[in-house]
């Protein structure tokens, strides 16, 4: 018996707005959804922890994280929220164009829940993308708030 499919908050942090309209797309289907978005580490950092402009941000549910971002990069932020006690607990899949053995280890050594390499194909990003967004969805227990 499956269990019952409730909406999740997905941050994606993600500097490159190609590849922030192709994760939006394949979103599109998954209305229940809701997908943040925030363009570098700071952002990142700011809405995590409700600050400024991200006062009122919602706790997400998911991060989908790049690793190449400005001001403070996706190893930073990746090594911020697992050092935090109230964060650690969302699951973190870095999305990246990266597939160098050392930022793979090293993000698993900073307790990554995945690591996925952004294909370059553009049917096969939606597909990864989507398949991440349906395997946090329907086969992990989330932990809620």
């Amino acid at each position: 018996m499956s269990s019952p499919v409730h909406p999740i908050k997905v941050l994606l942090v993600e500097d490159d707005a190609g590849d922030e309209l192709m994760t939006r797309e394949a979103f599109e289907d998954k209305i229940r959804n809701t997908l943040y978005v925030a363009r570098d580490g700071e952002e990142a950092l700011d809405f995590l922890y409700q600050q400024g402009e991200h006062a009122s941000a919602p706790r997400p549910d998911l991060i989908l994280l790049d690793l190449n971002l400005p001001k403070y990069d996706g190893r930073q932020v990746l090594e911020r929220i697992k050092s935090d006690p109230e964060l650690a607990t969302i699951p973190v899949v870095v999305l990246t164009t990266s597939s160098a053995e050392e930022d793979i280890l090293r993000s698993y050594k900073l307790h990554a829940n995945a690591y996925v390499t952004k294909p370059v194909d553009l049917d096969q990003f939606l597909a990864a993308v989507r398949q991440i967004d349906e395997f946090f969805l329907t086969v992990v227990r989330l932990p809620h708030r």
